[in-house]
């Protein structure tokens, strides 16, 4: 079954809002893996507006799934990954002050920045994954940089789902066979919630992981984070 990792921004985003510990970070992580996530995600920024740098010191030797680090590789970022050694870091081409994650790597034009990288990571025996757009190209020229895995960016089949839900997954079940056929790990995410997470998954049963953040806290608000979590769960088992 693919697994979920929680992404917990939202959290500290909330908390952020007034200052103080309210809701509490390291908390609701660990209720998440208590409600059955089989993973956290956190993508601190330079400014830090949601996850600081600070909560990924705290939160390391409280998990005990599986903890992913995703973030733009600038040297504080790489220092962080490699002091703290989670099970898996994801790069994200961010720019500074981008709202939210909107683009994949160019793995041909950055591919040196990339495979230099990688290697570091790789050799302090983190698991590493590329985000990367729903292009075959891209996924296989992934496959040169040594990074395990390549994240689909999903933005464009939710935004495609209502109208033509086949349509919208064509591209990315292409991109996956790629991803299959030059033996790299794939992991998914962006705007996946509970109505369109279902047929994604069956379209590309072999997805190893979803990171599912923005759309399960909004959920959460109506219908409890354990019973949202619990959701998805039986979503991914179709």
């Amino acid at each position: 079954m693919t697994r979920l990792s929680v992404n917990i921004n939202k959290i500290a985003t909330l908390r952020n809002a007034r200052g103080g510990n309210m809701p509490d970070v390291q908390k609701v992580a660990k209720d998440c893996e208590r409600f059955g996530a089989q993973g956290i995600t956190v993508h601190p920024r330079p400014d830090e507006r949601h996850i600081r740098y600070k909560d990924v010191e705290l939160l390391k030797p409280l998990i005990t799934t599986e903890f992913n680090i995703e973030g733009n590789p600038i040297p504080k970022f790489i220092e962080l990954v490699l002091k703290y050694k989670p099970h898996q870091v994801t790069l994200v081409p961010d720019d500074p002050g981008q709202l939210t994650s909107d683009h994949g790597w160019d793995t041909i034009k950055h591919k040196d920045f990339l495979i230099d990288t990688i290697a570091r990571f790789k050799e302090a025996g983190i698991r590493t994954s590329i985000f990367v757009d729903p292009d075959p190209k891209m996924v296989e020229h992934a496959k040169i940089t040594g990074t395990d895995r390549v994240e689909l960016y999903t933005e464009s089949y939710a935004s495609g789902f209502a109208s033509d839900k086949k349509k919208a997954v064509a591209p990315f079940v292409e991109a996956a066979k790629v991803a299959r056929e030059v033996g790299l790990g794939l992991n998914a995410g962006h705007d996946l919630n509970l109505e369109n997470l279902r047929f994604f998954v069956r379209s590309i049963p072999w997805i190893d992981e979803v990171s599912i953040g923005h759309a399960l806290i909004c959920e959460a608000l109506y219908l409890g984070l354990e019973n949202t979590i619990k959701l998805y769960l039986r979503e991914l088992r179709g």
